[in-house]
């Protein structure tokens, strides 16, 4: 076949209509050889997924109200729903059953309908959500609070909106943060570096190194949720305030959950006061769903004012509001639910030890269980569902590093001891099937 001049494409006048036809559907066929094939793409990268035992399978659940941790189980095989033990949800004290939450946002929905009605800024600001943020502002010992639609938005929103904004920033970072905080440091655009997990004399080189003047923010979690290990928070805040750095402190699995008004690990720690900014959830202990930042009401008003994630969605309805304040209220007061889920994560740890399970150590209310292996740690979770009807998700890269997949328990005040003991005969029964190492 004759070569087609490149003189054609740009001086179409050099040559005839038949010409430049073939011209055309030469082009195109060509094109249509080399161009991208989307479905093969999103096929390969599937496969790969399920070839590496990383492919995720959400379980279809139905929550029973008064019979948590039990839920009815919906298999994808056409099967009736059949009732099963929840041993890894968020909802650590139960909080999104119980009546005072329940009443409140019946009555929320009763009295104000469905949505919000808009962004905050657009007719969506409803009383309730004031009345929450300054709940929330209260429990951490804060001036104000702003309210976001999650946890993930209110890290994202307020780490890209303080790193773009304050005049070359810095913003140091844990190397075991959650990726709501990564994702908005790097949405920042602002100088990042990364310190080693919980060490703060690594920590205090690097703001050493970047000197007292140029701005620079800490962000930490309190309680690692995948480990359940424990930052050394006051240490943190020290060298924050020797080398004038803002803490950000990200409490979404402590809130509810530790101190005496359930403020997080750094009110257990008498160290709240001195936090810059506390970020946590209501999806989790509060048992609702939504995020919020507290602080000083500067930066505050600063992210309210400038942060694209607060400002462009719109707000939570008027009874997830009244859910959540109903919760915070109630933790505020009430140490039963802590105190006996504390007690659980004990008893638990402690059983899978006596049977020398491979429990990782944790002083929170976190208890993984190592196996190691994706392909095994997704087949021992099915193993527990579909035989024994225990539910608890398997946890993989990238969630936690290639070779440390782990089931991840998250024991709650209603996990009765007839519950505990079945766990651990069926954990029994699926570790020596599978033959999985029982060395942490």
């Amino acid at each position: 076949m004759s070569r087609i001049s490149p003189l054609i494409w740009t001086r179409p006048e050099l040559c005839d209509a038949t010409t430049r036809y073939k011209v055309r559907d030469t082009a195109k066929r060509q094109a249509k050889e080399t161009s991208m094939n989307y479905n093969t793409f999103f096929k390969d990268a599937l496969s790969g997924l399920k070839a590496e035992g990383r492919y995720r399978v959400f379980a279809n659940l139905e929550r029973i109200v008064g019979k948590f941790p039990k839920a009815l189980y919906h298999p994808d095989n056409g099967e009736a729903p059949r009732e099963i033990t929840v041993w890894c949800s968020n909802d650590y004290l139960g909080m999104g059953q119980h009546p005072k939450v329940l009443d409140a946002m019946q009555s929320a929905i009763t009295g104000q309908g469905g949505g919000a009605g808009g962004t905050r800024n657009i007719s969506g600001s409803n009383h309730l959500h004031v009345a929450l943020e300054r709940e929330l502002a209260d429990l951490h010992g804060k001036e104000a609070a702003l309210l976001m639609t999650s946890g993930y938005v209110a890290n994202w929103t307020t780490l890209s909106t303080l790193g773009s904004k304050l005049p070359d920033c810095v913003i140091i970072s844990d190397s075991e943060n959650h990726n709501s905080m990564i994702e908005g440091m790097r949405h920042s655009k602002a100088e990042r570096r990364i310190w080693k997990h919980n060490d703060v004399a690594h920590l205090e080189e690097i703001l050493k190194d970047l000197g007292p003047q140029r701005a620079k923010i800490v962000a930490f979690e309190s309680v690692y949720s995948m480990d359940g290990d424990i930052a050394p928070i006051g240490k943190i805040l020290d060298l924050c305030e020797k080398y004038n750095a803002l803490s950000y402190l990200d409490e979404v699995h402590a809130v509810g959950m530790y101190g005496p008004r359930g403020g997080g690990v750094a009110e257990r720690d008498g160290v709240m006061h001195r936090v810059d900014i506390i970020q946590g959830t209501l999806a989790k202990a509060f048992g609702v769903i939504g995020g919020y930042i507290a602080a000083k009401p500067e930066i505050v008003d600063f992210v309210r004012s400038f942060g694209n994630g607060f400002i462009f969605t719109s707000s939570h309805p008027p009874s997830i509001a009244a859910g959540a304040l109903a919760a915070v209220r109630h933790l505020k007061e009430s140490d039963v639910e802590r105190n006996a889920q504390k007690e659980r994560a004990e008893t638990l740890r402690a059983r899978m030890r006596a049977v020398d399970l491979p429990v990782m150590d944790s002083p929170s209310h976190i208890v993984p269980l190592m196996v190691g292996d994706p392909a095994m740690c997704k087949e021992a979770s099915d193993r527990l569902l579909f035989e024994h009807d225990i539910y608890v998700q398997p946890i993989n890269y990238p969630t936690v590093p290639r070779g440390t997949e782990r089931l991840r328990f998250t024991p709650g005040p209603l996990h009765n001891d007839e519950l505990v003991d079945h766990l651990i005969d069926s954990l029994l029964s699926v570790w020596s099937k599978l033959g999985i190492s029982k060395v942490a």
